[in-house]
């Protein structure tokens, strides 16, 4: 791949990554939703667990592809890393934004949360590749993955007693009770899925893509690429699944077992669609999942934004006060359609709309950067 050449295959990767985000977020009604769009309930994957670690994996093959150019040529590092601080301030208040919409009630909002996460690993993960050889970022992503497999299994709970995996009673949720109380995830008030310790492996989720990314940007040719992105890929899921047995593959804890096992398929995905996109150029089907990639982080935060006042608007019918949402859902879904495939194509409605509304910027050229 040239230096300047954008790397198409990511951008549809993304789109892809974040259409899948708003799918699974909008269902007509959470009391009926396909088990592969639901997350696993503790230990497990589902469809729906790969979703997040691919879009940290994109995050870091993106890092390599837009910093490498000004690392290599010496460019100020302490402006980049202003630059880097800046973006990550931003997306961090978006991500406290949506979490208190819209009554932003600062006693009890969320602190974590997806954009957050983004971030905080952004943030890091930068800063370290900008500072970093080859050997200390692969150094790096096994130590972080140890660190924490250590942390979970070995080091006892205080005022628990011994480590242990639970939901409420794990190392993880006693650092987000200590530190964050009250301004956790609203489903289990007690732990947070994107807690403070579970960033540490995620960590690692990105750093794996920034490795992808410098071994895009190499000098072998593109079907030696695409064969080392499969084996890496095989490599990592195979690893993920092994250590399963001791560490359980687990995305609300964001175990090491989950970071390989997600970093093996994004891995596997990407190159698939490096494969078909940028080797073959089979180029036919990937626009709307392109317009969704170049607006990525606009989308998902308008998208939420809308989801929530589709809760809040309110409107009175014969059977009482109702939400415009369930309105809708009732009248123009659940009418012709069973439950849970009307709730399926609720959600896809939702994607295609957003879809729509990205188009039209897409068409003017606009692309919102944070």
């Amino acid at each position: 791949m040239e230096k300047n050449e954008r790397l198409v295959s990511l951008d549809v990767f993304r789109g892809i990554t974040i259409a899948g985000m708003i799918l699974v977020n909008n269902p007509g009604t959470w009391s009926d939703v396909y088990p592969a769009l639901r997350h696993a309930v503790w230990n497990g994957c589902t469809p729906t667990d790969l979703v997040f670690p691919f879009f940290l994996f994109i995050v870091g093959v993106a890092i390599t592809l837009s910093l490498s150019k000004r690392k290599e040529k010496g460019d100020n590092q302490n402006k980049l890393i202003l630059n880097i601080i800046r973006r990550s301030i931003i997306l961090f208040l978006l991500g406290l934004i949506l979490n208190g919409f819209p009554e932003f009630n600062l006693s009890e909002i969320r602190i974590p949360g997806v954009l957050q996460r983004i971030a905080v690993v952004y943030l890091f993960t930068s800063i370290i590749f900008l500072k970093s050889s080859l050997k200390t970022l692969v150094s790096l992503s096994i130590i972080f993955l140890l660190l924490y497999w250590i942390l979970m299994t070995v080091i006892p709970v205080p005022g628990i007693g011994n480590a242990n995996l639970e939901p409420e009673t794990n190392f993880a949720a006693w650092l987000d009770n200590l530190l964050l109380g009250g301004h956790l995830w609203s489903y289990s008030k007690v732990w947070d899925p994107e807690g403070i310790l579970s960033t540490l492996p995620a960590l690692s989720t990105s750093l794996i893509g920034i490795l992808t990314g410098i071994w895009l940007k190499s000098k072998n040719d593109m079907v030696t690429k695409t064969v080392w992105l499969f084996v890496y890929g095989i490599v990592l899921m195979f690893a993920g699944y092994v250590i399963d047995g001791w560490f359980p593959i687990n995305k609300s804890l964001w175990t090491s077992s989950y970071v390989l096992y997600t970093g093996g398929l994004a891995l596997n995905f990407l190159a698939i669609c490096y494969w078909f996109i940028d080797v073959k150029k089979y180029t036919w089907w990937i626009k709307p999942f392109k317009v969704y990639g170049m607006n990525a982080i606009t989308v998902y935060f308008l998208s939420g934004i809308v989801g929530r006042l589709l809760y809040q608007i309110k409107i009175t019918t014969e059977l009482g006060e109702i939400t415009i949402k369930e309105f809708l859902f009732n009248n123009l879904f659940l009418t012709w359609l069973a439950p849970i495939n009307a709730s399926l194509l609720w959600a896809i409605v939702y994607v295609l709309i957003w879809l729509g509304l990205m188009c039209i910027l897409y068409a003017k050229r606009i692309f919102i950067k944070v």
